[in-house]
């Protein structure tokens, strides 16, 4: 699979993008607009220029030549693999799942995801080819983070789930974990929670951002507090991830606390928005 292409190019679907074309894979990246589609390319370039001034690679531009930016999803129709890597958003998800299993022709084509939560189940029985949709989950920052969680649904076939993880193991160069398709994975169903309980410590006044940070930093050697991880994911991920693990599994440990969801509606959603738990200048 080296024709491969990327829904979205936002942090997440830049990042996917640069680590297919840095291992020599033809992408094509497709956003909902002119102004987004500038705008990711603009994110591409900027974090190829900075991998090659610390000569992590020998040229940006070479890369970038592997590289288009286009708006329309016709564009991805050759492809062999596409990620969809858009907002965190069910519906959203399954009305893109639809219209890609009428435009991708390949018969051999792989459809997958890169959601943190949702299950992949409600992505394939939308199309024709459920054999053929697989959950490929990358963390932030794509081009630095090793790990990527498979998911393969019930119907996903073996050979399906095989090719996935030979595109992310031998081309990309990731370590690959399976995850049975219930929401949240193994990381997010053991992260979400942690990060939910240090917000509700904040909220109920126990301590500071800062004392909650450091306190996991300098006594149990986190290389990030929770609160400041909450702010690089992304409070409404955060969010959303944390109401699809409650809507599956009725655990209080899911709830998404009062203040969450208050900073949310604010749009005081972290680093992309410049203020979170913290201030980003």
């Amino acid at each position: 699979m080296h024709k491969v292409g990327v829904v979205g190019c936002g942090l997440m679907g830049a990042g996917i993008a640069e680590v297919a074309a840095r291992s020599g894979d033809d992408v094509v990246v497709v956003e909902s607009s002119e102004d987004a589609a500038k705008a990711g390319l603009a994110r591409l370039e900027q974090s190829l220029r900075r991998a090659e001034a610390k000569q992590k690679i020998e040229s940006a531009d070479e890369v970038l030549a592997r590289i288009r930016v286009e708006t329309s999803l016709e564009e991805l129709a050759d492809r062999d693999l596409v990620v969809e890597a858009i907002v965190e958003d069910e519906q959203a998800k399954v009305e893109l799942f639809r219209a890609l299993d009428e435009i991708v022709t390949s018969p051999d084509a792989i459809l997958a995801s890169n959601t943190s939560s949702i299950p992949i189940m409600k992505l394939g029985t939308v199309t024709s080819r459920p054999q053929q949709v697989i959950g490929i989950h990358f963390f932030n920052p794509v081009p630095v983070l090793q790990l990527v969680e498979l998911v393969p649904s019930l119907t996903t076939s073996d050979e399906t789930t095989a090719r996935a993880r030979a595109w992310a193991e031998e081309t990309l160069g990731k370590q690959a974990i399976r995850s049975q398709d219930r929401a949240g994975f193994v990381v997010n169903a053991l992260l979400i929670p942690f990060v939910l309980s240090a917000i509700r410590m904040l909220e109920s006044g126990f301590a500071t951002a800062e004392d909650i940070d450091r306190g996991l930093v300098l006594g149990a050697a986190h290389p990030q507090g929770p609160l400041a991880l909450a702010d690089l994911i992304g409070l409404d991920t955060t969010q959303a991830v944390a109401q699809s693990l409650y809507e599956e599994f009725k655990e209080p440990l899911y709830a998404a606390p009062p203040l969450l969801n208050r900073m949310v509606d604010a749009g005081l959603l972290g680093r992309k928005t410049g203020r979170g738990f913290y201030s980003y200048s």
